[in-house]
C-alpha cells in the first residue's frame, strides 16, 4: 500500500472494564505500521504515539486496523 507522510490509519481499540466493553478509534501515522511487528507493540512502545494517546494495556482486549484515516 503506498502512503504519503504524514498520512494516519484508523485504529480501533476495545477495552474491558469489569464486565463491560467499549471502542475508541484513534490516527496512528501509517508509516510507523511497518516498523512493529505487532499493533500492540507500536500503541506501547512508539514514543510519538505514547505522547499523544494513553492505552491502558491491563485493559486493551483487541486493537485492529480499520481503514486509512486522512
Amino acid at each position: 500500500m503506498s502512503h504519503t507522510p504524514g498520512q494516519t490509519v484508523l485504529v480501533r481499540l476495545v477495552f474491558a472494564d469489569q464486565g463491560t466493553f467499549h471502542a475508541e478509534t484513534v490516527n496512528v501515522p501509517m508509516d510507523l505500521l511497518g516498523r512493529y511487528e505487532r499493533l500492540v507493540d507500536l500503541l506501547r512502545e512508539e514514543e510519538s504515539v505514547t505522547r499523544q494517546l494513553f492505552v491502558d494495556m491491563g485493559r486493551l482486549v483487541s486493537a485492529a486496523v480499520v481503514e486509512a484515516g486522512s
